[in-house]
């Protein structure tokens, strides 16, 4: 028996698909120096694991979205799982470091496998159904960052760092039995269709030239680098320069991905009560760019009290969460029948600008201040809500969406 789309066990397995990439990076950070004291390595190689999963999780959906437009999101996902078990396996039993690598490297690509997710929920859903269900997902990716770190400390501490590994390779099994038994194919595929280069090829063009998903990619990627900004230069700053132990700034980056969840739930709540989307992104990319730059006013003037920085930050966090499933709905909504490509590019693209901004505020980090940190969210800020406000919006006013209930699901997904 298949899972109904429309139930919250299907949220909750959208969900959990979801977090395996975050979690795959959060749930390890515990362990670096417990890994480099086995495997002979210092702590800063073996965070060069974190750079190859990151490498490939960012570059993998570029390939698995078109193929699962054309072969469906089940084999994709079924793929990826595999590839995910198997690796994490073998990054369990790594006896080096340069073995470690690998596994990591291809575990990425398993977990990358998984951003098939918003483009499950385009196939299912539209309007404010699709904005709801990525406002749940987004919730549940959110709790996964919180809880991943405590888990790996745990594990650490019982077992061994490659207990760590060992457990996703036993929450990938779960998912991939999940997905064979009780998912159904959700994408409207020609099975006729040849997967050929320049099919991939003209989809991405299609994505890279379209006049309203493109600029909202861009306007994800500007917000999406203002939060990577923030994962890198939080802990730089309350660490590095503030002096705040490990386990208080752990407390802060909780309170900040408690603001996205709520910021997401409220976003998915308000959608059911028939608030506009447009107005709530609107609200986001402005919360997100004023509390940005009063951050960036007040590092320039030397006064930054601690209390007030986290409320601003948590500021961010909220405009983020109100956003983030409203960018991801605009982006998809104009080519349902490529949306694991249209999904595929925004991942990749937010992702290529999060490292860019990270790398920025790590390289320009003065070791006193948290200059770098909020002179990247702040212009980054402005820069999502500029391009939604003079780009992203008018666009989508020109070209009129179809009309289709917001608040039912598409189609019932093809029983397999």
């Amino acid at each position: 028996m298949q899972i109904d789309p429309a139930s919250f066990a299907f949220t909750l397995l959208l969900g959990f698909l979801a977090a395996v990439p975050y979690s795959g990076i959060d749930i390890n950070l515990p362990a670096l120096a417990a890994t480099g004291a086995t495997l002979d390595a210092s702590a800063s190689d073996v965070g060069l694991t974190m750079s190859a999963f990151m490498l490939s999780l960012a570059t993998a959906p570029l390939i698995y979205g078109p193929i699962s437009d054309r072969l469906g999101r089940k084999p994709i996902l079924a793929f990826g799982l595999v590839l995910f078990v198997g690796a994490s396996l073998a990054c369990a039993k790594a006896s080096s470091l340069p073995v470690l690598l690998l596994g990591r490297f291809v575990q990425g690509i398993g977990a990358a496998a998984t951003a098939t997710t918003f483009a499950i929920i385009r196939d299912l859903f539209d309007g404010n159904a699709a904005r709801g269900k990525i406002a749940n997902v987004m919730v549940m990716v959110n709790v996964a960052t919180v809880i991943a770190p405590t888990a790996g400390a745990a594990l650490l501490a019982v077992a061994g760092w490659r207990s760590i590994y060992a457990a996703q390779a036993g929450i990938g099994l779960l998912l991939l039995v999940v997905v064979m038994f009780r998912f159904a194919e959700t994408a409207t595929t020609d099975r006729s269709g040849r997967l050929a280069l320049s099919a991939v090829i003209d989809s991405y063009r299609q994505v890279l030239t379209h006049p309203v998903s493109l600029p909202f990619i861009l306007v994800g990627a500007a917000g999406g680098a203002t939060v990577f900004a923030y994962v890198t230069g939080a802990s730089l700053f309350f660490v590095g320069a503030v002096g705040l132990r490990p386990e208080q700034y752990g407390l802060i980056f909780s309170a900040c991905s408690g603001a996205v969840m709520v910021g997401a739930f409220l976003d998915g709540q308000l959608g059911r009560r028939g608030v506009e989307s447009a107005r709530m992104l609107a609200t986001g990319l402005t919360l997100s760019a004023a509390a940005s730059t009063a951050l960036l006013a007040m590092t320039l003037a030397g006064w930054m009290p601690t209390s007030l920085v986290v409320a601003l930050l948590m500021a961010v966090a909220l405009g983020f969460g109100f956003s983030v499933p409203n960018v991801m709905s605009a982006t998809m909504q104009r080519l349902p029948e490529i949306a694991g490509a249209v999904s595929a590019a925004a991942g990749s693209i937010q992702l290529t600008a999060g490292a860019i901004s990270s790398g920025l505020v790590a390289l320009r980090f003065d070791g006193r201040t948290a200059l770098s940190m909020t002179a990247v969210m702040a212009a980054t800020s402005l820069l999502a809500l500029v391009l939604y406000l003079l780009v992203a919006r008018p666009a989508e006013r020109r070209l009129p969406s179809q009309t289709i209930d917001p608040g039912v699901a598409v189609r019932s997904p093809t029983k397999t």
